[in-house]
């Protein structure tokens, strides 16, 4: 039971007064992520290794990298909370975790005549 306070006390839902306190934050939820990526992995009998969750989490932390505003860094850090109560407390299914893992797709032709040689129409 003491790793489920832990986990709910990384980051408080509160509004961050400078860009110093909203990093902090960020970095209190990352580091959070990275120490509940090896019990997801065993949690949800994942298919992939530890290390490939923790490259995806620091993948999913650097896509939003580019928020500048304090507010909508704050609203991340709020959303990204949630989501590891959720991953913790096994509130997931195994295909809601596994989404962040899915394989890409070639794009889909619109054009009539692509379609028609690939026998779409």
């Amino acid at each position: 039971m003491a790793s489920v306070s832990k986990v709910s006390a990384a980051t408080k839902p509160l509004l961050s007064q400078s860009s110093a306190e909203a990093r902090r934050r960020v970095l209190n939820l990352y580091r959070a992520w990275y120490r509940e990526v090896p019990r997801a992995v065993n949690a949800y009998a994942l298919d992939i290794t530890v290390r490939q969750g923790r490259e995806k989490v620091k993948e999913e932390f650097r896509k939003n990298a580019h928020f500048r505003d304090i507010k909508s860094i704050d609203m991340m850090v709020i959303k990204g909370r949630l989501e590891l109560e959720e991953t913790h407390k096994i509130w997931k299914q195994r295909t809601h975790v596994m989404r962040y893992f899915k394989e890409t797709y070639p794009e889909r032709k619109t054009d009539f005549l692509s379609r028609f040689y690939d026998g779409y129409d």
